[in-house]
């Protein structure tokens, strides 16, 4: 009797910490969120911000260990969640009806950020899961793709929360780069929207470059970055193919790649989202809102738990040549769009 009430206690306990270790990357996505509502940060978003926290807090104090089971939730369950949720922000219908066109300049953007990073990371002996990663994002969709893909090829936590952090800042220096020269190029509204859409990193960052043109523009741009954003659910299968083909037979058990199940939740909610809410059945545009920073916010708390397990030290010794082999890709990948639009 007193050993099951024991057990109980315990059992009780590790429930306790984990839901503290939840509630953990739950305040610092708060406090993320609250940054990314101030001067400067309020252009890199609340992922990054919540990062940056995240890693401060890790090399400052650390965290309980105890904890650990609750943050881990966050960084893997919660990510694949968020993940799901995000496929609501693709509408498959409107891709299909009127960017066919703007899906295959996606289609050029992501095979050539990805073949390119992979070339550079090799030139430079970068850091080939940082870089993989960086090459995703950039060509597909920022954070999501890169969350996406690295559960698929078994990227470390640490890997995949720099990634995020890098992207998120490249591409609002991109975006903020493209505003600023908005006025001085030969482009109408619906080619700068077009060469925003089909060359920046993630829908924010396509957001905040677009909307200086006008509705028009903006349009446009998110019509063909969520044509990229259809290309996450061809290029994970891509990926699962490449993993188990690489997998020796001897370790076939060790290396086996497990099917991203998240990734029928993200084309179910795409679906639901293309043919139902707002079709079948009536949703105002505020509750899609809501729904979509729902998400992100997940996301955040997802991003947060990742950012906890990250050390200056890697930053320091495995980023920096995965970040210039991107920064010539972005660079590149920028030009060949500007004069092909």
């Amino acid at each position: 009797m007193e050993y099951t009430e024991k057990s109980n206690n315990i059992v009780k306990g590790s429930r306790l910490f984990w839901l503290a270790g939840i509630g953990f990357t739950f305040f610092i996505a708060i406090l993320g969120l609250g940054l990314s509502k101030l001067p400067g940060f309020d252009h890199i978003g609340p992922l990054a911000s919540a990062i940056l926290i995240a890693v401060v807090f890790r090399q400052v104090s650390g965290y309980p260990e105890k904890l650990r089971s609750g943050i881990e939730f966050s960084s893997k369950r919660l990510l694949r969640f968020a993940i799901i949720l995000y496929g609501l922000k693709l509408n498959i219908d409107i891709i299909f009806h009127q960017g066919l066109p703007l899906l295959v300049r996606g289609i050029g953007s992501v095979a050539f950020a990805i073949l390119v990073m992979y070339a550079l990371s090799k030139w430079l002996k970068a850091d080939a899961s940082i870089s993989l990663l960086l090459g995703v994002g950039t060509g597909v969709c920022g954070a999501a793709a890169i969350a996406a893909i690295s559960t698929i090829v078994k990227s470390r936590e640490e890997d995949t929360a720099i990634s995020v952090g890098i992207i998120a800042l490249m591409g609002t220096l991109f975006s903020i780069l493209y505003t600023v020269l908005l006025p001085w190029l030969p482009l109408s509204d619906t080619e700068y929207g077009t060469w925003a859409g089909i060359s920046l990193h993630e829908i924010a960052h396509v957001a905040l470059a677009g909307a200086p043109a006008g509705q028009d523009a903006l349009a446009v741009a998110l019509l063909a970055k969520l044509g990229r954003v259809f290309l996450l659910v061809p290029l994970c299968f891509f990926f699962m193919y490449r993993m188990k083909k690489r997998s020796p037979e001897k370790h076939e058990d060790a290396a086996k790649v497990e099917f991203p199940w998240f990734l029928i939740g993200f084309i179910v909610m795409s679906l639901i989202g293309s043919y139902i809410l707002g079709g079948v059945i009536p949703v105002s545009s505020r509750v899609l809102d809501d729904i979509s920073n729902l998400s992100t916010f997940i996301l955040t708390m997802a991003m947060v738990g990742l950012g906890l397990n990250i050390s200056f030290h890697a930053l320091r010794d495995r980023a920096l040549r995965p970040l210039a082999a991107m920064t010539v890709t972005s660079v590149i990948l920028s030009v060949l769009a500007f004069f092909t639009v």
